[in-house]
């Protein structure tokens, strides 16, 4: 499985706009084979800060997810709705055929970056 975690810093001036464009985003990716779940989620320390969490059942899938014309249209919005830079972070879970319990403590996450003036998974 594939997790990834975004912060995206958001123009409070048109808020509601990037709210938008973010459900509009979330709804269209979450109909994507291999699509687990894509959800952004308003920071409760700072309104103006959206997180994304998405998990993806393989590299294949996030990379289909690329080449989608909504997230085309999305990252071509994106610079008019952003009040800095976007964070992102892509961690693999890898589970292997002992029990659960063993398995938690052996999950393996790999970062790809944090900060970058693009999003890059």
């Amino acid at each position: 499985m594939i997790i990834v975690h975004g912060t995206f810093p958001i123009k409070s001036e048109i808020r509601e706009e990037a709210i938008e464009a973010m459900k509009k985003m979330a709804g269209c990716s979450r109909s994507e084979i291999g699509c687990l779940t894509y959800e952004f989620y308003v920071g409760l320390s700072n309104p103006n800060t959206i997180l994304l969490f998405q998990e993806w059942e393989s590299v294949e899938a996030l990379e289909r997810h690329w080449e989608t014309s909504h997230m085309g249209d999305f990252l071509e919005q994106l610079p008019h709705l952003l009040a800095g830079e976007v964070a992102t972070r892509r961690y693999e879970v890898r589970l292997g055929d002992e029990s659960m319990e063993r398995v938690e403590s052996e999950i393996q996450v790999s970062s790809n970056g944090s900060q970058q003036d693009k999003i890059v998974h």
